[in-house]
């Protein structure tokens, strides 16, 4: 397990590296737009149109991260009527439910994308940007999220082993 949560230490890294470049580039993009239309009267289409594109590559792989901090919106009432055992099962249960969840959707993300991918279609904005670059997020994200949630299960199990000072 030390050996994935390295790897996902790495993961966690570059999929913040990624959405901060992608924070940066649409406040860049949008004030970029907003200042050549106050200035000259018109503006670029595609200032405005880069940051929804850009959406996707930022939400989907910061599941992963989010989901290892605890950072995803959550309703946290069952921890206080359920006992300590009975809180770390339902740990496991949710993160197993996560990585599930993960596989099939990193699968349906990827059929999207080759189907994107062979089509051929290109987005209807000024810049030409392939359909299939979009839908590649999913995966992408949804692998991440399978490895944070693989960690968390195995975190989670483990948790529900007896230690030493616990048994006696």
């Amino acid at each position: 397990m030390s050996i994935l949560t390295k790897f996902n230490n790495i993961l966690t890294k570059i999929a913040y590296f990624l959405g901060m470049t992608i924070i940066a580039i649409m406040v860049v993009a949008l004030s970029t737009s907003a200042i050549t239309r106050y200035l000259s009267g018109t503006g670029y289409d595609w200032l405005i149109e880069l940051p929804p594109v850009l959406v996707c590559w930022l939400v989907f792989p910061l599941l992963g991260p989010l989901l290892r901090e605890g950072n995803h919106i959550q309703v946290d009432f069952i921890s206080s009527v359920a006992s300590l055992k009975q809180a770390k099962i339902l740990k496991v249960l949710i993160n197993l439910t996560a990585l599930f969840a993960s596989i099939i959707f990193f699968k349906a993300g990827l059929d999207a994308t080759l189907l994107y991918y062979n089509l051929g279609q290109m987005m209807e904005l000024e810049l030409d940007i392939p359909i299939w670059w979009m839908y590649l997020s999913f995966p992408i994200g949804f692998l991440i999220l399978g490895s944070f949630a693989l960690e968390l299960t195995f975190k989670a199990i483990s948790d529900l082993k007896p230690r030493a000072s616990e048994a006696n």
